[in-house]
C-alpha cells in the first residue's frame, strides 16, 4: 500500500507492494515571474525549500547559506568519484585536497557563478528514509530573478547528476520521467513501468535529438513544418532545432521564422473573422476577444513526418491580457538566437510529455482538453496503472 500524499509542495518515494518506486513531485506556477516552483526537503535537520524547476538544466543547485546549515551537507573533493561523475573541468585536479568545482547557472537571468560539488540528504515521505544527492552550492547573488521564497533551481537535463539520473542509479529506476504542467498546480512524476489509462496508451512519440551544441543538457525535437488550420506555412528549412523549456514563459522563434509564422496566423484569423488590435508587450499580435474560450486558428507542429503531429489549441496558443484582448503567445525570439525554436511553458501546459532517457523518445499528448480534462485534474493513478 502506497504512502498518503500530501496535497503540495513534496518530494517523495512511494513504495510499493510490488517492490517498484515512484516518485512524485508536484508543482505550482509563480504568477508574478510565470517560473515553475517546486519544493523538497533537504538536509539534515530536514527542511523544505522551493526551487525553480528547469526542464533542461544538468543539475541542482542552491544557495547553501539561505538561513540553514545541514550538518549532514558533505563537500565532494577533486579527482573523487562524484567529481568524475559530475564531469566537472577540474575532475581530474586538485590531488584529492580541493573542492571539486560547478558552475551553477541562473537559466532565468543567464548569469552563472563559481559553485561547489555536494552531497546531502533528500528527505522521503512519511519515513526518515533519504538518499544523498548530489548538487552544487550557489552565491546567493544567482537567486537574483527567481521567484520569490527559492533558494536555487532544479534540473531535469540529460547528465549524469541530474535528478532523473541520480534516482535511477540510487533506487533501480528507469530513466524515464514524465511532466504535466498547469497554470495552477501540475506534476513531475517517474516510476518504473510506464503503462496506464487511455491518455499515456495515446501518447505520440518523436525522437530526442542532441541539440547544436555537443555539451547542451537540454531536450530537443524536430520540427519538420507548421501548419495553421492544417495548411501548410512555408518556412523552408528549420535550423537551428527546437528546445522544450520550463523557463522560458512563451514560445519564441527565430525572427525569420516568426515573421513568416504570424504573417500566416494572422491570414487564417482574418478568414475567421477575428480582428486584429494594437499589440501589447511582449506580444507582437493580438486579437479583439470577449470570450473566454474563443475559436482561433489551430496550429499544428509536424515533426519527423505529416503522422505525427503535436496539436496547439487556443489554450496553449493565446494568452488573455484583458477582458477584450487576447494575444499570440509566440514571441520574436532575434536574428540568430542559436536555437530556431523555444517551445515555452504556455503551450507545454496541460500536455503530458514523456522523456524516455534510455530510448531518446519523447511521449506527447497534445492538450488534455481534448480529453476534457487538465494536468490540474489528473491524478497519478489515473495515468499510470498500479502507481498507487
Amino acid at each position: 500500500m502506497a504512502l498518503p500524499l500530501k496535497p503540495l509542495f513534496f518530494f517523495s518515494f512511494v513504495s510499493l507492494v510490488s517492490g517498484s518506486y515512484s516518485l512524485l513531485l508536484p508543482v505550482t506556477k509563480d504568477a508574478a515571474t510565470l517560473q515553475y516552483v517546486t519544493q523538497i526537503h533537504h538536509g539534515t535537520p530536514l527542511v523544505p525549500i522551493k526551487l525553480v524547476l528547469d526542464l533542461g538544466a544538468p543539475f541542482l543547485w542552491l544557495d547553501c547559506s539561505s538561513g540553514h546549515v545541514s550538518s549532514s551537507n558533505t563537500p565532494i573533493l577533486c579527482g573523487s568519484i562524484q567529481c568524475l561523475t559530475a564531469k566537472t573541468s577540474d575532475s581530474g585536479h586538485g590531488g584529492g585536497t580541493s573542492t571539486c568545482r560547478l558552475s551553477p547557472k541562473n537559466t532565468i537571468t543567464g548569469l552563472a557563478e563559481a559553485g561547489e560539488l555536494a552531497e546531502d540528504m533528500v528527505a522521503v515521505e512519511g519515513s526518515e528514509m533519504g538518499s544523498r544527492f548530489l548538487f552544487s552550492c550557489a552565491p546567493k547573488p544567482l537567486l537574483k530573478g527567481l521567484a520569490s521564497g527559492t533558494v536555487g533551481m532544479l534540473g531535469l537535463g540529460r547528465t549524469r547528476i541530474a535528478l532523473p539520473s541520480q534516482l535511477a542509479a540510487s533506487v533501480g529506476l528507469h530513466r524515464k520521467f514524465a511532466v504535466c504542467l498547469s497554470s495552477s498546480e501540475g506534476t513531475v512524476f517517474l516510476e518504473n513501468e510506464i503503462a496506464g489509462t487511455d491518455v499515456s496508451k495515446s501518447l505520440m512519440y518523436t525522437p530526442l535529438l542532441p541539440g547544436q551544441d555537443p555539451n547542451s543538457e537540454g531536450y530537443f525535437i524536430s520540427v519538420k513544418s507548421i501548419r495553421i488550420n492544417g495548411r501548410g506555412v512555408s518556412l523552408g528549412t528549420i535550423t537551428g532545432g527546437t528546445r522544450l523549456s520550463t523557463v522560458v514563459p512563451y514560445t519564441t522563434m527565430k525572427r525569420s521564422v516568426y515573421d513568416i509564422f504570424t504573417k500566416a496566423y494572422i491570414k487564417a484569423a482574418a478568414s475567421m473573422n477575428i480582428t486584429r488590435v494594437e499589440s501589447m508587450a511582449p506580444f507582437g499580435v493580438c486579437f479583439r476577444s470577449e470570450s473566454s474560450e474563443p475559436a482561433v486558428p489551430t496550429i499544428d507542429l509536424v515533426l519527423q513526418s505529416e503522422m505525427v503531429k503535436w496539436r496547439i489549441l487556443g489554450r496553449n496558443s493565446m494568452v488573455r491580457v484583458s477582458d477584450k484582448v487576447m494575444c499570440l503567445g509566440f514571441l520574436d525570439g532575434g536574428v540568430d538566437p542559436g536555437t530556431a525554436i523555444v517551445i515555452g511553458g504556455h503551450q507545454l501546459e496541460d500536455n503530458l510529455l514523456e522523456f524516455d532517457l534510455s530510448t531518446s523518445m519523447l511521449g506527447f499528448s497534445s492538450s488534455l482538453s481534448t480529453r476534457e480534462s487538465s494536468c490540474s485534474e489528473l491524478k497519478l493513478n489515473s495515468i499510470f496503472k498500479g502507481s498507487l
